[in-house]
């Protein structure tokens, strides 16, 4: 007959099991916040026409109100305002520093442009390119808007966001570790933590954090589906995360090798665009199912960092930060 072990022996068992688990967390945590891949040199011609816009353009979103693509390139920091038929530069806004993600704040803008290198938000009106500028935290990485006309802002390196109304910052609410990507849905905001690889919920009426998950080996941004869903990138994992957020909740993971970076939402028909920047790949995924599943794949120009879409997908834009191009792929 076996010896039989004491409480003890399982309590020392319990304990070893929960140092490994959060040494191999604090590991993890250790690799930092997941970047897009360095592309490699193209192995297929980019679907679609490429047009040189220079500049490294990085962030990119179409406003279907005004028929307007809104692009940040560099050298000199610029958004440009392009025709979304002909690509015609309609308005070329000065900026004060570097972007690299870009949201609309609604139908018919403004154009969110958080400003990484002097820790401004600048809003964008469209057509006519006005501007205002907020001063929130440090490296603001991505902006959203919420309901009542709230704008929140991750600011990357001060473990905050920051809520804005009418280009005042009305609080700052402390929590994320390192906060990426961020989506808003009514009255909650998703903020996927880059430095932590969670994602957490955070009630803006209550303006606390409500929920948080883990989210993969190395997440880096999200976009909100239909069905108050968030389908996040991991990026280093090389996955698609869905969650839900009323409540938070983990849906499911789909493989998706490349390194994921950039996304865009279609709502007409249920579609996330994804770019491949270890593939030089652009991939539509259908989220109308429980199971997300590829539909379309396309080369893409060099370095995709950013994609945006018209409504019914008939058209997307694919930013080649490497080249200085923007492709265009009519469908």
């Amino acid at each position: 007959m076996p010896p039989r072990r004491s409480s003890a022996f399982y309590a020392a068992l319990f304990a070893v099991l929960m140092c490994v688990a959060a040494c191999s967390s604090n590991h993890d945590r250790r690799l930092g916040a997941a970047e897009p891949a360095k592309a490699p040199a193209l192995g297929a011609l980019p679907a679609g026409m490429v047009h040189r816009i220079g500049g490294a353009p990085e962030g990119i979103v179409f406003d279907a109100t005004t028929n307007l693509i809104a692009v940040a390139v560099q050298d000199p920091n610029r958004l440009l305002l392009l025709d979304g038929t002909t690509l015609a530069v309609k308005r070329a806004v000065p900026l004060p520093g570097t972007v690299r993600h870009l949201q609309l704040a609604g139908p018919g803008g403004p154009v969110l442009v958080p400003v990484e290198s002097v820790d401004e938000l600048v809003e964008v009106s469209l057509p006519g390119g006005a501007i205002r500028m907020t001063k929130v935290g440090r490296q603001p990485h991505d902006a959203t808007a919420a309901s009542g006309g709230q704008i929140i802002v991750g600011n990357e390196f001060s473990k905050s966001i920051s809520i804005l109304t009418g280009g005042v910052v009305r609080a700052t609410l402390p929590g994320p570790r390192q906060p990426g990507g961020v989506s808003g849905d009514g009255t909650t905001v998703a903020v996927v933590d880059v430095g932590d690889f969670t994602v957490s919920t955070f009630d803006l009426t209550r303006r606390t954090r409500t929920a948080v998950l883990p989210a993969g080996k190395g997440p880096t941004h999200g976009v909100l589906a239909s069905g108050h869903r968030l389908i996040v990138a991991d990026t280093r994992g090389d996955a698609i995360l869905e969650f839900g957020l009323h409540p938070l909740a983990a849906l499911g993971r789909v493989a998706l090798a490349g390194k994921p970076y950039g996304m865009a939402f279609d709502a007409t028909t249920d579609t996330v665009w994804v770019t491949l920047t270890a593939r030089n790949e652009v991939v539509a995924l259908d989220v109308s199912t429980p199971t997300p599943r590829e539909i379309a794949r396309y080369p893409t120009v060099r370095q995709p960092n950013t994609v945006a879409v018209s409504p019914g997908s008939h058209t997307v834009w694919v930013t080649g930060t490497a080249t200085g191009d923007l492709q265009v792929i009519n469908r």
